[in-house]
């Protein structure tokens, strides 16, 4: 019912920024929380960040003060301004999101995105 399609991953150099936007398509009612979720070579998967649709937001530590999360609810789009990137943030960062159902009953789905590679270089 619901894709999230991630973008804007890339190579960068250690200081540099990259943006990330997660759109989401198909049926749905609506969006609710919405969050970027990382993967690093032979590392468990982390929370980066989460935004709920009220605009309320949560960070993982070791991103605070570099990375900003932020969605667009027209666009059923979120973004993951990532500043001052560091080597340690190489991963594959997936977008997952909270939809309610457009049946009767409005029930929340989780969904996942494919990922997209952020990969830093020092």
């Amino acid at each position: 019912q619901v894709q999230l399609v991630e973008s804007g991953g890339g190579l960068v150099q250690a200081g540099g920024s990259l943006r990330l936007s997660c759109a989401a398509s198909g049926r749905f009612s609506s969006i609710g929380d919405m969050a970027w979720y990382r993967q690093a070579p032979g590392k468990q998967q982390e929370l980066v960040a989460r935004i709920t649709s009220s605009g309320s937001t949560n960070y993982v530590d070791s991103v605070k003060g570099r990375f900003t999360i932020s969605r667009d609810n027209a666009k059923n789009t979120a973004y993951l301004q990532m500043n001052n990137l560091k080597p340690e943030d190489t991963a594959i960062y997936y977008c997952n999101a909270d939809s309610y159902s457009d049946s009767f009953i409005r029930k929340i789905i989780n969904y996942w995105g494919q990922g997209t590679q952020v990969t830093v270089s020092s």
